[in-house]
């Protein structure tokens, strides 16, 4: 099979892969002249959400409330949404399957499924497909997840059914049940009660991965949570971990700096933010935070040259160019400052800072008057 070329598409992960190591995914990407990271950064093109997802958000309250914001956030960020499935195919790492020719729209209207559950379900593989057009198992699948849902199953709970019965086409087969009707709440189960399909074990890696592919992810799932729940320390020291065992990790550099940041160690993360640049020289958040670190530091200069450079890589990220107009500001650099702020506003028109923009540029524009007038 010829693998599709890639070329300069940047690959970000949520969540850790169940099908497939992350470190062979990335070889198998870099080959095709791609990228793959861990988490999303602006210069994303392309999310693929790991169906590890499913078993994280089982254990936690509102956990795929959750997943359902984030997906809703990514797409409005503009970025191409891939399953594991779709990514694989993407790569020519899995042959997509045949006969499909049934659109979203068709296969909603047929199933009565709705389209926020269809597009969950194909997302974690739920489906032959992950995405239009669809097949003729898909629509019997279709219309016996939306019988389980009308019983009071949720998307979730499918979709971490689905991948402990075999390949996903074997259902179509099955009669599935809502757990209710057998004691529990929220679990699916086949016909006869064979087996039950509670998500706990979504996919058998078997000998695909290695103990260190495991134990990185693990630590790096741990280290995002510590982080998201204000524990700055300890992620650093797990973000820490997982550099250990991939020092090139240009992810786990700069989210480490944002915790040393965060925790007042401003020495260790400005160095952190460095090694983030290292590894990958045209990621623009880590040339941006630097900058507020020597904006933090009084240190202007290199603040300006960073912010710069960020600009330079991205031409369509606002913040960097807010700040650089208020450094001119300070400066004394009114010109240049007002050019600044109207480039923001091509950007940004609506925020409370695009307020900011417009005082500063009225602003200017009445000291320059003045000026004139005298």
């Amino acid at each position: 099979m010829t693998a599709p070329a890639v070329p300069g598409a940047v690959f970000g992960t949520i969540g850790a892969l169940a099908a497939f190591p992350l470190r062979l995914a990335a070889r198998e990407v870099e080959r095709q002249h791609g990228q793959l990271r861990r988490g999303v950064t602006r210069r994303t093109t392309h999310v693929v959400f790991g169906r590890t997802l499913l078993a994280k958000a089982a254990l936690t309250k509102n956990g795929d409330a959750e997943i359902e914001r984030r997906l809703a956030a990514e797409r409005a960020a503009g970025h191409k949404l891939l399953s594991e499935n779709g990514f694989l195919r993407l790569l020519g790492l899995m042959k997509a399957p045949e006969a499909s020719s049934l659109s979203r729209q068709s296969l909603i209207e047929q199933s009565r499924l709705s389209g926020a559950d269809l597009d969950l379900l194909s997302l974690f593989d739920a489906f032959e497909h992950d995405a239009e057009p669809y097949s003729f198992r898909d629509l019997i699948l279709a219309r016996k997840y939306a019988g389980l849902i009308t019983g009071g199953a949720t998307w979730g709970a499918i979709a971490r059914s689905v991948h402990r019965s075999g390949p996903v086409a074997s259902l179509t087969a099955k009669s599935l049940n809502v757990g209710s009707q057998h004691g529990r709440a929220d679990a699916i189960y086949l016909e006869g009660g064979q087996s039950e399909l509670d998500g706990q074990l979504l996919f058998d890696l078997g000998n695909a991965g290695s103990a260190g592919d495991d134990t990185l992810e693990e630590l790096f799932a741990e280290a995002e949570a510590a982080e998201e729940g204000g524990d700055h320390e300890g992620a650093a020291a797990l973000y820490q971990r997982c550099l250990a065992i991939d020092p090139s990790d240009a992810i786990a550099a700069f989210n480490r700096a944002n915790c040393l940041r965060a925790g007042g160690h401003a020495a260790d993360a400005a160095h952190d933010y460095i090694s983030a640049i290292k590894l990958d020289p045209a990621f623009v958040e880590a040339w941006f935070n630097l900058a507020g670190l020597m904006s933090e530091q009084g240190r202007d200069a290199s603040a300006r040259r960073h912010l710069q450079k960020a600009i330079a890589l991205d031409k369509n990220y606002a913040d960097p160019v807010f700040n650089l107009a208020r450094l001119e500001f300070d400066a004394g650099n009114l010109l240049e400052a007002r050019r600044l702020w109207v480039r923001y506003l091509e950007l940004d028109a609506e925020s409370e800072w695009a307020r900011v923009a417009i005082k500063g540029v009225q602003f200017v524009d009445l000291q320059l008057a003045q000026k004139s007038a005298g």
